[in-house]
């Protein structure tokens, strides 16, 4: 782990010894959607260690304001599923969830979310809000953030800085 790197800044989540390599699938989600001309937020759905479903923002692709990364996986892992309450699933996202996408793995009673970046203008894991932990809500969620933050940064970093040019 890069702990030393990368210091977990919301939440008491513990990291296990996959998280790095899952995030890391959720960065090459997130090169995926810089490609594509979206913004580069990727995520992975994984449930009792298996990968069941990746994603990556494409509201552009499909004119669709709710197709962000968390929200595609989320959609795919019930598919997969065949249900809609995904308890004991962990989302990965490279940053920080916004308060759509925090609603949605609220309300699919997702188990735990592990960030990379956070977002400090509307991330909902801890930066900005605090939804998932709010224990007003229905269901509360273990959220763990700052894993490879800095790589996800770089990817979100340099995708707007070439759009700059």
């Amino acid at each position: 782990m890069r702990a030393a790197r990368n210091t977990i800044i919301s939440g008491t989540g513990v990291l296990d010894s996959n998280d790095e390599k899952l995030m890391a699938l959720a960065i090459e989600q997130a090169r995926l959607a810089a490609a594509d001309g979206e913004v580069p937020v990727g995520a992975i759905a994984v449930i009792d260690g298996t990968v069941i479903a990746v994603a990556h923002n494409r509201p552009i692709a499909l004119d669709d304001p709710t197709a962000h990364a968390e929200m595609l996986a989320l959609r795919e892992a019930g598919r997969k599923l065949h249900r809609y309450r995904l308890s004991g699933l962990t989302m990965y996202v490279t940053i920080e969830p916004c308060v759509m996408c925090i609603g949605g793995l609220v309300n699919a009673r997702v188990s735990r979310i592990v960030f990379g970046a956070r977002d400090d203008k509307t991330g909902a894991a801890g930066s900005v809000y605090d939804i998932g932990r709010d224990g007003r809500l229905n269901h509360t969620i273990e959220i763990a953030g700052g894993l490879l933050a800095d790589e996800c940064a770089a990817v979100m970093r340099e995708f707007f800085r070439d759009r700059r040019k």
